[in-house]
């Protein structure tokens, strides 16, 4: 049989389970979510729907107003269905995969599964989202067709945005379903797939939960501070900025002492079974509701004081909230001063005060313990570093982290610390092998603690992997800001590699160099990189730092050769004699965005925050953004369709750009014009490389020829005439400013073609020279200079 979701089902509506069901519709998957009838009904609300659906309305409410936004778009909510277990459970027949996320209860829970035995359809998926109670204890007494169609599916939470999908088989699971299941959360849901042991909290939070509670311990053995311990488990160590105290917060402190609570119950063998046991000064927040973020009060508090926020922290001795503080310690200080992850790393684990102290303490018992987890929790390596990396954003695993500290160097230092380092350690170092990962000819491999040897690391086949493949020797042109790299097939991709990967002089001559370059020796060009980070940027825009200092210096004259330049070289991605495709994530802004707009097809990840910002700073989109924005708009209107009223189209490219619109997903950036008909959503960003190749060798197999330059029909001046009028009702109310005004008007000339007549035909260069000649115009007023400046020091725009 060909296995499809073509329906899914969430049972229990709370912040996880509506997670998940905005998931599944966000993805196009119809989806039922059902939650329990309430206990308390009044005799007059017994036949009330609403009143019975008062649990699964609540979740529904929760996801649509949550922020960051749960579901990609509000009208994807058109795809979930809602109902309760009494009035509407026999709509479960017709899914084909059903996820309980109900209270973390057996007998709950044993009672749900031996109802939906009896209603599910043949072949259906039944998969449970439980973290601490066994799959078989949940299945006991049910049939082997049931357990071999049931398996353990767990989310983090947000599931929208946390890529950590653990798949935990059951004893009977047949191999056809965990693969499929494996299969759709990689490649529909866009999840990153470990394969984890039906033990308790699986692996992610095994391992991550012992990591924060630990920390707490140490802390007040040590005498640290609570910012402090932030501080240095925060972004020099790899790891969110959240680190370990507020991320507890936005989780919640009764959650994340619940999962420890519930593993210290379950693991009575553990070796390190009191690492679970949080502080008292914890348990004692949580009875008076310092529950976090969501309490407004947690480890951490802010408050409005004299008409300025203020953020206080809790004492653990007094239980008193007092101002922070900025940690100041020498190995932290050495941390900012280095380059690399690694480096940093070592500055603060290697140093020799009191933060290095506690770093060292904290970081080895944590990689002491993941390496006792195997064969546990997990098979291999790969599990738990994936699992930290996607469930707690680390930006390095614990191994990977062993790898970066030195780990022959690290394990003499636990021994002398009289720390009992782990065996299968010992004989890795023993037999000669110094890292847990290495890469030979663009080759990935890890060390297998089984075998005792290093095996290679399996990838989907989707995936491309610009690291490896520069390893292996496939880069072909390179300079400080970008690269050129063979990608197969004759297809190459130009990678850009600086802070943000903001647009610079160098990165505009390189792109003109790599058109060069495919033209000679290729079939197509990927523009895309693989930057870290979540959501991570594909290009922030340009370099204002870079931009600044021309026009500080009065070079203006260089600064429209450099518009020239970008314009140039857009333009001609467009009309090359093979294809060009874009593959955006994340942060695509300002000349992030210009980019994507010019080339011939873009393959987006789902997570796309696209727009023309430059307003923002007091500028306008001026390498061809203006121009190939309101093409996008507007040229899949068939010929054949003259009489159109082309304000309709005017009015959201300027509210676009005028307004620095920025989509929240890439289903958005289609609604708002960024992405057209032709172009694709991919939902795992680790495939989106080898999609935008995909997509670049199916251009080539269909003939690709470049589309012709034509001229282009604009709005004129009936455009900027309903500009002006609206600009003047929104500048009287003082919902803009002057200055806002000033820029808008000349945008709104820009786009409907300057002194072009209604619906009149304009060339491109036309529209790409008053781009240019209003950023020249723009970047001399002083008040746009201020904006500029404002943005440069403090990353906040400023409305003057």
């Amino acid at each position: 049989m060909v296995r499809r979701i073509k329906k899914a089902a969430v049972i229990g509506s709370g912040v996880m389970g509506g997670g998940i069901a905005a998931l599944l519709a966000s993805a196009g998957i119809k989806t039922l979510l059902l939650d329990i009838v309430p206990f308390d009904l009044k005799d007059e609300e017994k036949n009330d729907p609403k009143a019975r659906n008062r649990f699964v309305l609540a979740g529904m409410d929760t996801v649509m107003k949550s922020k960051p936004a749960l579901i990609m778009q509000k009208k994807d909510a058109a795809l979930i269905d809602i109902g309760n277990l009494d009035d509407d459970f026999d709509k479960l027949a017709d899914c084909d995969w059903i996820i309980e996320v109900v209270v973390e209860n057996l007998k709950i829970k044993q009672d749900l599964l031996k109802r939906l035995e009896g209603i599910r359809k043949p072949n259906a998926i039944v998969s449970s989202n439980t973290s601490g109670i066994p799959l078989k204890a949940m299945t006991e007494g049910l049939s082997s067709e049931f357990k071999q169609h049931f398996m353990g599916t767990h989310f983090f939470n947000p599931v929208r945005y946390m890529k950590l999908f653990e798949l935990i088989p059951g004893e009977e699971t047949s191999a056809e379903v965990l693969e499929f299941i494996s299969d759709f959360g990689e490649r529909k849901l866009g999840k990153g797939i470990v394969w984890a042991k039906d033990t308790p909290n699986f692996v992610g939070n095994r391992i991550g939960i012992q990591g924060i509670v630990k920390a707490m311990q140490v802390m007040l053995e040590d005498g640290l501070t609570i910012p402090e311990v932030d501080a240095i488990f925060g972004p020099g160590m790899g790891r969110p900025k959240t680190a370990m105290f507020k991320t507890s917060d936005m989780v919640g402190l009764d959650t994340m002492a619940h999962v420890a609570k519930n593993t210290y119950d379950l693991v009575p063998d553990d070796e390190q079974r009191d690492s679970f046991i949080t502080p008292d000064f914890v348990g004692t927040m949580i009875e008076k509701g310092l529950l976090g973020k969501k309490a407004k009060s947690g480890f951490y508090k802010t408050e409005k004081i004299e008409g300025k926020l203020v953020r206080n922290v809790i004492d653990p001795e007094t239980l008193e909230y007092n101002e922070m503080k900025k940690p100041d310690f020498p190995c932290l200080a050495n941390a900012k001063k280095a380059k690399t992850l690694p480096e940093k790393m070592q500055a603060i684990i290697y140093g020799d005060d009191k933060g290095s102290a506690f770093a060292w303490k904290v970081m080895a018992n944590g990689l002491i313990y993941a390496a006792n987890r195997i064969p546990e929790i997990s098979d291999t390596i790969i599990e738990i570093d994936n699992s930290m990396k996607w469930g707690y954003n680390f930006e390095m695993g614990p191994f990977e982290t062993w790898d970066a500290l030195g780990i022959a160097k690290s394990v003499e230092r636990m021994e002398k610390d009289g720390m009992p380092v782990p065996e299968s350690v010992k004989k890795m170092l023993a037999a000669g092998n110094t890292s847990f990962y290495k890469s030979e000819n663009g080759v990935n491999s890890y060390y297998d603690f089984a075998t005792e040897a290093y095996k290679q690391i399996e990838v989907s086949d989707n995936i491309i992997s610009l690291a490896s493949a520069k390893s292996a020797g496939k880069c072909v042109k390179s300079c400080n800001s970008a690269s050129l790299i063979d990608i197969g097939d004759g297809v190459f991709c130009c990678e850009f590699h600086t802070k943000m990967n903001a647009l610079n002089g160098e990165i505009i001559e390189f792109i003109d160099e790599a058109l060069d370059y495919v033209e000679e020796n290729g079939v197509g060009l990927v523009i895309g990189n693989q930057a870290g980070g979540m959501p991570g940027a594909f290009s922030a825009g340009a370099d204002l730092a870079f931009m600044g200092g021309l026009v500080m210096e009065g070079k203006l004259d260089e600064v429209d050769k450099f518009l020239e330049k970008g314009q140039k070289g857009i333009l001609r991605s467009r009309y090359e004699s093979f294809p060009v495709v874009a593959a955006p994530f994340g942060l695509t802004l300002g000349g992030g965005c210009e980019v994507c707009l010019g080339v011939d097809r873009i393959v987006a990840h789902a997570e796309l925050y696209m727009g023309l910002v430059e307003v923002g700073v007091g500028l306008l989109p001026a390498g061809g953004g203006c121009l190939n924005l309101w093409r996008k708009m507007t040229e899949s209107i068939p010929e054949a369709v003259t009489d159109i009223d082309l304000a309709k189209f005017f009015l959201p490219t300027f509210m676009a750009i005028g307004m620095a619109k920025v989509s929240t997903s890439a289903a958005e950036a289609k609604a708002l014009g960024f992405l057209g008909p032709k172009d694709r959503i991919v939902y795992n960003r680790d495939h989106l490389i080898g999609e935008a190749k995909k997509e670049v060798l199916k251009m080539v197999d269909e003939g690709y020829t470049p589309a012709p330059k034509q001229p282009i029909k604009v709005l004129g001046e009936a455009g900027q005439g309903m500009v002006n009028a609206e600009l003047f009702n929104m500048q009287i109310a003082k919902y803009v400013s002057e200055h806002d005004v000033y820029l808008a008007k000349r945008i709104a000339y820009v786009i409907s073609g300057g002194e072009a007549r209604t619906n009149g035909m304009v060339d491109e260069e036309t529209i790409l020279k008053l781009e240019r000649d209003a950023f020249i115009e723009f970047v001399q007023q002083q008040k746009t200079q201020d904006r500029v400046m404002h943005m440069l020091s403090t990353g906040k725009p400023l409305r003057n």
